[in-house]
């Protein structure tokens, strides 16, 4: 049975504890100049705003799923997008939204719950579970989220950290995903004409408090960025979370992650892979792949012909 706090009848058991994912966000939400942790948030916005731009159609209707402030609202327009629904589990969030001129509209649900009708939308950004569903047939999603190697050098030191001085480990950094899964669960998902790419943001601070004093407003844009269990505003929420660490073992971290990983100045560097991934719903008009066999040139009488063009040139 699911853990007390996790979504009555979703059937899979989901790695997050919801209700603290809330109370984290409207607690970042509600923090002082919460735009000096923004940075990433919009560059990740802007980088999905820019794949928006790259299909050439207009969305009549449109779908931000996990929008926060509307990182990625403030980077379209209404001449690509008429108008937008954003969504997010923290009210605080979407109180504080961004100015965008496309009309908007906010409505607080759970992303992993969407409260729309099936077939609904002609564009979902951000997020993945049930998007399928409220999606237009022809409708296209577009999202982001991070990778696997996304803060690896915090969580080799901290696990190194924490073997030598309590003999052990647990997470303090919610699971990613691997790239290698992103296009089996988009087909499961019922996408198809499939498209995911990386990229990496790699921002150097002059150590691990520092660090971590900037993540303690962040959460992901299309997901979630969960990482330390103590002094941490958006932090992590697995439900095997370790409650603390020991400020030895954090001082212990530190001076690991500056010997393994730091630069030449004196800085240390923290790495977000970040996957970008495009899906398409099923349409009559959709080209479809060829059928297997139906092949009218073999790949040994392309091979002759590469033969003879490379004779031809000598």
């Amino acid at each position: 049975s699911p853990p007390a706090g996790a979504p009555p009848g979703s059937g899979a058991l989901s790695p997050f504890d919801r209700r603290l994912k809330r109370k984290q966000k409207n607690w970042a939400a509600l923090q002082a100049e919460p735009g000096k942790c923004d940075y990433l948030r919009e560059e990740v916005g802007s980088r999905i705003a820019d794949r928006v731009f790259d299909i050439t159609r207009t969305f009549p209707l449109a779908l931000d799923v996990g929008s926060g402030r509307g990182y990625i609202a403030q980077h379209l327009n209404k001449e690509t997008i008429e108008k937008l629904i954003q969504v997010d589990i923290a009210e605080n969030a979407l109180k504080n939204a961004v100015e965008s001129e496309i009309p908007t509209v906010s409505v607080v649900a759970d992303e992993e719950f969407l409260p729309f009708k099936e077939d609904t939308f002609d564009l979902v950004v951000s997020s993945l579970r049930y998007i399928h569903q409220v999606l237009k047939p022809d409708g296209v999603f577009i999202g982001a989220m991070f990778g696997g190697d996304t803060l690896y050098e915090l969580r080799c030191s901290l696990q190194l950290a924490e073997l030598e001085r309590e003999g052990g480990f647990s997470p303090h950094v919610s699971p990613f995903t691997a790239v290698s899964d992103l296009g089996h669960l988009l087909s499961r998902a019922g996408f198809n004409t499939l498209t995911v790419d990386t990229d990496e943001i790699q921002v150097n601070y002059p150590g691990l408090f520092e660090l971590m004093e900037d993540l303690q407003g962040k959460y992901i844009l299309c997901g979630n960025i969960n990482v330390f269990s103590i002094s941490m505003g958006e932090s992590n929420c697995s439900w095997n979370r370790k409650p603390l660490l020991h400020r030895e073992t954090m001082l212990a971290a530190a001076a690991i992650y500056r010997e393994m990983y730091g630069n030449s100045d004196g800085s240390v560097p923290a790495t977000f892979q970040i996957f970008y991934m495009i899906g398409w719903k099923f349409h009559e008009s959709q080209a479809r792949p060829a059928q297997r066999g139906s092949a009218t040139v073999s790949f040994g009488d392309l091979a002759k012909i590469g033969g003879l063009l490379s004779t031809e040139k000598k």
